[in-house]
């Protein structure tokens, strides 16, 4: 009789290779798993990264922003798709004239789109232009007097003073939608009031 080993010697190869292919399934996961949380720190890592490049692009060059509501026609149209900088603020380089996103002083939630009519230490015509008595006012240190385009029908420095400067997030230059006005903005409809004595 031929015997290739005895049932202990089986017992002993067989254990060998369940321990080998339990090592092997072990090591296998251990793997993926290094590999897929190599792949997890990645992304979060990339995500972050581009997170705070698009945050920095944001709040110190510029972005897209829609406009809503009538207070700046007929230069800004109700659902008006325009390009806000934000270069100049930070270089405080808002010149009179120029239209800006700025926090609402009554409501820091939202932002406001509004015409600058007056810089620190302009005089503001503040009364109707059918007014007898002619009413000013003096925009303070730090501060800027805004107004809609559309006079009638716009909440501005006219109800609520001048803003801080600090509340300005940036500047529009650049109409993107509609199509039909694509381009550079268009002067201001109200540009006696810039420097009224």
């Amino acid at each position: 009789m031929f015997f290739s080993g005895s049932p202990a010697t089986v017992l002993k190869t067989e254990c060998i290779v369940e321990q080998t292919y339990g090592q092997w399934w072990q090591s296998l996961h251990r793997t993926m798993l290094r590999r897929a949380l190599g792949k997890t720190f990645r992304l979060v890592g990339y995500t972050i990264q581009y997170g705070c490049i698009a945050h920095c692009a944001f709040e110190y060059v510029g972005g897209v922003v829609m406009c809503s509501g009538p207070s700046m026609e007929p230069t800004i149209e109700n659902s008006a798709v325009v390009f806000a900088e934000n270069l100049s603020r930070h270089f405080y380089s808002i010149q009179r004239g120029d239209i800006v996103i700025a926090k609402s002083p009554s409501n820091p939630k939202s932002n406001i789109c509004k015409r600058v009519i007056g810089l620190e230490g302009d005089k503001i015509l503040t009364s109707g232009p059918s007014d007898f008595f002619k009413n000013h006012s003096y925009v303070p240190v730090g501060h800027v007097w805004i107004e809609g385009d559309n006079l009638q029908n716009s909440t501005d420095s006219r109800s609520y003073g001048p803003i801080p400067y600090g509340l300005i997030r940036g500047r529009i230059f650049f109409k993107i939608w509609p199509l039909s006005d694509f381009g550079f903005l268009r002067d201001s409809p109200n540009s006696h009031r810039f420097s009224d004595d």
